[in-house]
C-alpha cells in the first residue's frame, strides 16, 4: 500500500487521459453539427476540452441556432460516442501500464469523469472493470470539473483524505477540479496545453509516470 510515504489511492480522468477518445468526439460532434446544419472543426473541440455534455451542447446551438432542443443534441451525442466505445477504446500511451502497475501495488483507484455513466460503461466494458476501485460519472454529481465534487466525492468514497490522492488529468478544466479538491496533481495535456503553475507537475505522456515517480510527490 502507499501509506503515508506515497500516494494512498491514485484518481484518473478518462476522455484524453486515459482513453484515446478526442478524435472520437471530434467525428460526432462534426456530424451532429453537420445534422443542425453548420461546421466544426478543431478550434471549436478545443474550447470544449475536458467539459461537460451540457457546456458542448449550449455552445453548439449557440453556433447554429435552435434548431433542435437540448435534449435531442445530447442524445445523438451519446448515442454517437457510445457506438465508438463499445467497439474501441483504445488507451492512451502508458495508460494500461500505469494501470495495471497501479492495481498490482494494491493501490485502490478511482475513474474521475466528466462524461455520463452510459459513457464511462461502455469503456469499462471495453478496458476491464477490475482496474477501477470505483467510478465517478459526470451525471452522478451536481457540479462539474472544474468544480472540486467529483474528486471529492471519488475520495470520501475510498476513504482517503484528498491530499494523500494522486490525480491525473489532461486539461486545464480537469487539472483545476484536482487541485481545487486538494489532491497532488500531475496534468498530461493532450489536445490544448496545461499552463505551468507553482507546485503543478507537467510531463509529456503518461509513459513519464511510474509508481516511484507518484510516490516521489508525496512527503
Amino acid at each position: 500500500m502507499g501509506g503515508e510515504t506515497g500516494p494512498r489511492a491514485v484518481l484518473f480522468d478518462m476522455d484524453g487521459l486515459l482513453i484515446d477518445s478526442e478524435e472520437m468526439w471530434l467525428e460526432v460532434e462534426t456530424e451532429v453539427m453537420a445534422w443542425l446544419g453548420g461546421a466544426w472543426g478543431p478550434e471549436h473541440q478545443e474550447r470544449l476540452v475536458g467539459g461537460s455534455l451540457h457546456r458542448a451542447v449550449a455552445y453548439m446551438l449557440s453556433l447554429a441556432g435552435p434548431v433542435a432542443s437540448p435534449d435531442e443534441v445530447a442524445e445523438r451525442m451519446l448515442d454517437g460516442m457510445a457506438e465508438r466505445l463499445s467497439s474501441s477504446a483504445p488507451f492512451m500511451p502508458g495508460a494500461k501500464e500505469l494501470l495495471t502497475a497501479v492495481r498490482d501495488a494494491g493501490l485502490p483507484t478511482a475513474l474521475v469523469s466528466n462524461s455520463h455513466r452510459r459513457l464511462i460503461d461502455a469503456v469499462l466494458d471495453g478496458v476491464g472493470r477490475d482496474l477501477f476501485t470505483l467510478t465517478v460519472a459526470g451525471d452522478e454529481v451536481a457540479h462539474l470539473k472544474p468544480d472540486p465534487e467529483p474528486y471529492l466525492t471519488a475520495a470520501s468514497g475510498l476513504g482517503v483524505p484528498p491530499d494523500r490522492c494522486a490525480a491525473l488529468e489532461d486539461s486545464p478544466t480537469g487539472v483545476a477540479a484536482a487541485e481545487a479538491a486538494g489532491c497532488v496533481t500531475v496534468a498530461v495535456p493532450h489536445v490544448v496545453p496545461v499552463p505551468p503553475a507553482p507546485g503543478r507537475i507537467v510531463v509529456e505522456s503518461l509513459r513519464n509516470v511510474d509508481l516511484p515517480m507518484l510516490r516521489g510527490l508525496f512527503p
